[in-house]
């Protein structure tokens, strides 16, 4: 499948959003609200939630809201869903579906890269485990926001780039139309991913992707729980200076 094709699959309409992953996987998940600033932001979607045994923080992206695209308030309800985890040591799952942060003029003038750049900063030094799970759409500063984790994983059929084909051959060759050559260029594809080594693991698309994600859940947990924080962090600090070239 072309790499084009691949991104028209994560933008499908009828595609599983987060909030059919968390009442799957989450049994009881009680959901938390609101920034404490501004307002609530209800394209993000997070709680505390039981997987398995394992009591756990999601923070997740409801693309069925807003095109999954959030609003700074929704990345400071963010930041206090982090703080709330690592208080009371709670692993945290990230669900990743969205084009963008959401780009108007208030989200500017409320501060949305400042939202953005200290919620991958608070996922940088959190002292607990972490995973992302991107299950359509991992677009720019919007998707980061949510998965500088100790680990990523993408659905087979998802996307994670700096920006849409669309506007890629926008901004390189001024032609929109040209969007297959610059997805193609872009690597943005799962396996692309999983090579250049940006994720640990590909979830199949094979009709139990759901069923398959809360299994790999109960798995990273497990293992996570028989490491210490001390090497979660390592492990962690080590993974991005690697990918940032250091």
């Amino acid at each position: 499948m072309k790499a084009i094709q691949k991104v028209y699959k994560a933008r499908e309409p009828d595609r599983k959003k987060a909030k059919e992953y968390i009442e799957y996987f989450c049994n009881p998940f009680v959901e938390l609200h609101g920034d404490r600033l501004f307002s609530e932001d209800n394209t993000i979607i997070c709680g505390i939630g039981k997987v398995d045994r394992y009591s756990v923080m999601v923070i997740s992206q409801e693309k069925s809201r807003n095109y999954g695209m959030v609003n700074p308030e929704g990345y400071r309800k963010v930041l206090r869903m982090l703080r709330y985890a690592e208080k009371f040591s709670l692993p945290v799952i990230t669900i990743v579906d969205t084009p963008g942060a959401a780009c108007g003029i208030g989200a500017e003038e409320r501060g949305q890269a400042n939202a953005i750049a200290n919620c991958i900063y608070e996922f940088s030094k959190l002292k607990v485990p972490t995973l992302s799970i991107v299950i359509g759409e991992g677009g720019s500063g919007g998707a980061l926001a949510l998965s500088v984790t100790d680990q990523i994983w993408m659905l087979e059929n998802s996307v994670y780039s700096i920006l849409s084909p669309e506007g890629f051959a926008s901004i390189l060759w001024k032609d929109s139309n040209l969007k297959e050559k610059a997805a193609d260029l872009m690597k943005l594809t799962s396996q692309d991913m999983l090579d250049a080594g940006f994720i640990e693991k590909i979830i199949k698309e094979d009709g139990g992707e759901v069923y398959n994600i809360k299994n790999e859940i109960i798995k990273f947990l497990e293992k996570s729980y028989s490491q210490s924080i001390e090497k979660i962090l390592k492990k962690r600090y080590d993974k991005y200076r690697r990918i940032n070239g250091g």
